[in-house]
């Protein structure tokens, strides 16, 4: 087994073929490297020698000392997976959302809240007493502008919110150009997010276990600054590009779900001309939709379908009773 006593290296693959090369790495005063004949570590110039590294072909693991003080053993099960395309088409990738799944809050909210305000909307004003025409003028009146105040709110908010993001990447790509070891750093305290525990310097400057794995990320992110702007993006804004909402459709999804949302108390007062058989129609009608509502919203979130229905229905059943009591006691008072 070769040792070389080196100083400061760059990344360097001894041949890009061989999965089971370890590439040299930034290490002040050590190199480690994998011989591909029995897979053993070896570091070389460094103070400790090679005292701790085994191989164990038979449990086909490699033993590495894990950089603490007591200089326990762990195993690094050698496991080699080969890419195959057909992963996307396996229960891993297909079982999530998808690309869609950025906008199930604004799905949720245009639905519900066109179920919800609209059906307080016409039980406040079936309360105070208006005509059946009345409460139908009303009704659409209030879906119309809840449409699209839903659609400004939306598209104003969401943009605002890029804008801001985007800004934040450009002062993000302003420092990786003028202190990009401060953002490296800034990095490798970050890394314990993606599971990567945080080591000692000793044990990084050794390069062993853990420590050599976080070395070999930071060199790669220091060379690489494009890489280095999308992995802060990503652990210090918490986005990535394929998460992000846009505006438009933001606005378009809150607006028609609004409206979807609305017809349950609209439609009764179209057909019906009791006041009250139509708020109670309405009522019928906007508690199956809250409830079907809650009962979908469990697909995307995986959880108890009838909890959520349930859920639904109480907040809406509480709202609509009191705008109800208070349409009833605002005409008590002006009548009076």
């Amino acid at each position: 087994m070769s040792t070389e006593n080196i100083g400061t290296l760059d990344p360097v693959i001894d041949n890009p073929d061989d999965s089971t090369t370890l590439p040299r790495i930034r290490i002040t005063g050590s190199l480690v490297r994998m011989s591909r004949s029995s897979g053993a570590l070896s570091r070389a110039g460094s103070s400790n020698r090679d005292t701790s590294s085994k191989h164990t072909s038979a449990q086909g693991v490699t033993a590495l000392n894990d950089g603490s003080r007591n200089g326990r053993m762990k195993a690094i099960p050698k496991k080699s997976i080969k890419y195959d395309e057909d992963y996307k088409n396996r229960p891993a990738v297909t079982e999530h959302l998808g690309k869609h799944r950025q906008y199930w809050r604004d799905i949720i909210l245009g639905v519900n809240d066109g179920l919800v305000s609209t059906f307080l909307l016409v039980a406040g004003v079936a309360g105070g007493g208006l005509a059946t025409t009345d409460i139908l003028l009303t009704a659409i009146s209030g879906a119309i502008a809840g449409a699209v105040s839903m659609y400004a709110g939306e598209y104003v908010a969401t943009k605002s919110q890029d804008e801001v993001l985007q800004g934040e990447i450009a002062l993000e790509n302003t420092h990786i150009r003028n202190y990009q070891d401060d953002e490296v750093m800034e990095l490798s305290d970050m890394l314990t997010l993606i599971g990567i525990p945080d080591v000692d310097d000793e044990e990084c400057a050794n390069g062993t276990g853990v420590g050599d794995l976080k070395q070999r990320i930071l060199s790669y992110y220091e060379q690489h600054p494009e890489a280095l702007l999308k992995a802060m993006v990503a652990l210090e804004f918490g986005v990535i590009e394929e998460e992000r909402r846009k505006p438009c459709w933001a606005g378009l999804t809150s607006c028609c779900l609004f409206l979807l949302g609305a017809l349950p108390s609209v439609i009764p007062f179209a057909i019906v001309s009791d006041p009250i058989g139509g708020l109670i129609a309405a009522a019928i009608g906007t508690g199956l939709g809250l409830f079907v509502v809650g009962a979908l919203k469990t697909w995307a979130t995986r959880g108890t379908w009838y909890m959520a229905a349930v859920e639904n229905l109480l907040i809406a059943g509480a709202g609509g009773g009191f705008a109800y009591g208070v349409g009833v006691g605002f005409e008590k008072v002006v009548n009076s």
